[in-house]
């Protein structure tokens, strides 16, 4: 794969054809936000899996940390690893499963901490230590499933669950928690009947005379919707990215979208009418018409079922895309740009002048979700960043900034946890 960081000779060479953007001051923004809706006891999970949804873990989660959050999420080991190769000292979980004894040994060995979902699980995990030099108590986290039908222990099985792994020394449980799978609808009961059976599961272990562990439910969408969910600690992905997950949560916080995705027009040239452009034929100019070749394609995550249905921003206007959308390239109407020139810059996605254009906009026509269009990019792109955040002064501190911006009903964590 292609390495932008370590090949000396292509460094230079960036911005030559197409990269992405990487707003570091927009983050700092979303994470100060995202933590005015916690109480100071509630603690911040910055999901960086999966590349931080495409925007470069390393930088997310340096940037992340320093504004506020305290923990970090990962899917795999690999993930983990990069993290801690970069001097990143903070906790991270491990959101995927944890099954072998070659697993359990890299995660000791890199201190990542993993989520455990079933009994088999636990044992693999404690005979592996106990076989290792591995002798303090090793950090581990306990998943329900509340409804998800993932990962995690059935919620009924709580007790049971939470005893077996504490008879096992080698072991030390930090947390337990589920996932919510409807947390971005607004029809709120099944995230309502996840939430009761979490409920239901922590009385099961109050009961049996455990002491409880840091508990964790939200998503970024529950994160947002209702302080009630909050619990210990809430994990917050796409939101950290300055994307909201439903469209009826848009009023609840203020986000920047962190990520840009440009290019630059690679050749202009006159279509004669009936023309045909790119594979298929898909479009045929009705007209004289003055068109642009771009330097981006689907190899690089511009989906090629967009063909012929996206604007791109250039000079702060609306340019459409014409013909099928090719591995490499792209083309462009630009009939409102006659003197349009080689090597000057396309936003595909983001900001130019007063017209924006969002992943949630490609997600619609795509009929998918926010999270599969920022996870497409591929590192073909470099990852440019920008506008370094300013650090938060405490002259600059007000006391809006200080207190959590909760609902006047929020009821505090007690009271979630006995009702």
């Amino acid at each position: 794969m292609l390495s932008w960081e370590k090949s000396s000779s292509v460094a230079p060479m960036k911005r030559e054809r197409a990269w992405v953007e990487i707003d570091l001051a927009a983050l700092a923004h979303n994470v100060r936000q995202l933590k005015r809706l916690l109480l100071p006891a509630t603690e911040l999970m910055t999901v960086v899996k999966a590349d931080a949804y495409g925007h470069g873990a390393v930088t997310i989660a340096q940037t992340a940390l320093q504004c506020g959050a305290t923990w970090l999420g990962v899917a795999t080991i690999p993930e983990g690893i990069e993290l801690r190769e970069a001097g990143i000292t903070a906790p991270i979980l491990l959101l995927g499963a944890t099954n072998t004894p070659e697993q359990v040994r890299a995660i000791a060995r890199w201190q990542l901490q993993p989520t455990l979902g079933t009994p088999k699980q636990a044992l693999v995990c404690a005979e592996t230590l106990n076989q290792s030099t591995h002798h303090s108590p090793f950090p581990v986290h306990l998943k329900l499933d509340t409804g998800m039908s993932r990962l995690g222990a059935p919620w009924q099985q709580s007790a049971e669950f939470v005893q077996l792994v504490q008879r096992l020394p080698q072991l030390q449980i930090v947390s337990l928690y589920s996932h919510l799978a409807t947390a971005d609808d607004p029809d709120e009961t099944v995230m309502r009947q996840q939430q009761a059976r979490f409920k239901q599961a922590i009385a099961q272990i109050r009961s049996a005379g455990i002491p409880l562990p840091r508990l964790h439910l939200a998503n970024s969408a529950a994160t947002l919707a209702d302080a009630d969910l909050h619990y210990d600690l809430v994990r917050v992905g796409l939101a950290t990215y300055g994307l909201h997950p439903a469209p009826h949560l848009q009023s609840k916080i203020d986000l920047k979208p962190v990520l840009q995705v440009k290019a630059r027009v690679t050749q202009v040239k006159t279509l004669q009418p009936g023309t045909g452009v790119s594979y298929g034929y898909q479009f045929i100019a009705d007209r004289q018409m003055p068109l642009a070749v771009v330097g981006i394609g689907y190899a690089d995550g511009v989906p090629r079922n967009l063909s012929n249905r996206i604007d791109v921003l250039i000079r702060g206007q609306r340019v459409r895309q014409i013909g099928a959308i090719t591995m490499d390239q792209l083309m462009l109407d630009v009939t409102h740009l006659p003197d349009l020139q080689e090597g000057e810059i396309v936003t595909l996605l983001g900001q130019d002048g007063k017209e924006q254009i969002s992943a949630e906009d490609w997600a619609t026509l795509l009929n998918t979700i926010s999270w599969e269009i920022l996870c497409g990019f591929k590192h073909r792109l470099p990852r440019l960043t920008v506008n370094q955040p300013v650090p938060l002064q405490i002259s600059q501190v007000k006391e809006s900034d200080l207190e959590p911006h909760l609902e006047p009903e929020t009821v505090a964590r007690s009271s979630s946890l006995d009702s």
